[in-house]
């Protein structure tokens, strides 16, 4: 079972998905053959998915396991990047990245985050 904290996390986030898509409940329900009862017992934490359908309800959001149960607050996925598919551009902001310290690191990514929810 999640810690407590975590947990009410990932419920938020069901929840927040849920409504960014403008689903009801019962529609989010139907997605997965579900009952309407199931959605809202995860929504307010007196119950948990299986992992089975975390993954297809991560999937069916475009979203990762890791962001529905709190362990990040990145809603998208994001593409597996290795060095040889990077542009020019990219390397030189990821080598730039690198060379910023973690304070630095933080500011740039709650800017690349509040660009990324526009």
């Amino acid at each position: 079972m999640l810690n407590t904290i975590v947990y009410c996390k990932a419920v938020k986030h069901l929840r927040l998905l849920r409504e960014s898509q403008k689903l009801s409940q019962q529609k989010l329900a139907d997605q997965f053959n579900l009952a309407q009862s199931q959605i809202q017992s995860y929504e307010t934490g007196a119950y948990e998915p299986d992992i089975n359908t975390m993954i297809a309800m991560a999937d069916f959001f475009g979203t990762s396991v890791d962001y529905l149960v709190g362990r990040t607050d990145t809603k998208r996925n994001i593409e597996h990047i290795s060095d040889h598919s990077l542009s020019e551009a990219e390397k030189t902001l990821l080598i730039k990245y690198r060379g910023l310290l973690p304070n630095k690191r933080k500011i740039l990514t709650m800017v690349l985050d509040a660009l990324a929810d526009e």
